[in-house]
């Protein structure tokens, strides 16, 4: 593989993780949360998404690192984040369920004021 191959495929990488992480800190929020499922998360669930999403981004950050120097790493990972951010943003206000893809594993107990 080329190294400027390999570079993009980092670089997709980086896109990756940082869609996932945002995602991930976005559904560790109780407002989310609740988009996206009909209950609230456990507490060690929502720490559990906070702490993954935060080793992700600092993934992206590592991978950028490694494609390039340190300057354009750093101007390249903060520009994945917005786009990242963006993305998980309308994901929420548009197709909230899509965002059930980052954490097939969870199961959201019914939310106490939903109950009848």
């Amino acid at each position: 593989m080329s190294e400027t191959a390999l570079a993009a495929c980092m670089l997709s990488a980086t896109l990756l993780a940082s869609v996932a992480g945002m995602g991930w800190l976005a559904l560790s929020m109780p407002a989310h949360a609740l988009q996206v499922w009909p209950g609230a998360l456990p507490p060690v669930t929502s720490r559990l998404l906070r702490c993954t999403g935060a080793s992700s981004l600092v993934v992206a950050l590592g991978l950028c690192l490694a494609v390039d120097h340190a300057s354009m790493a750093a101007l390249v990972w903060v520009m994945t984040l917005t786009g990242a951010s963006l993305l998980v943003a309308f994901a929420l206000a548009w197709r909230p369920g899509w965002l059930r893809v980052l954490v097939p594993w969870v199961r959201a107990s019914p939310h106490p004021m939903l109950k009848s």
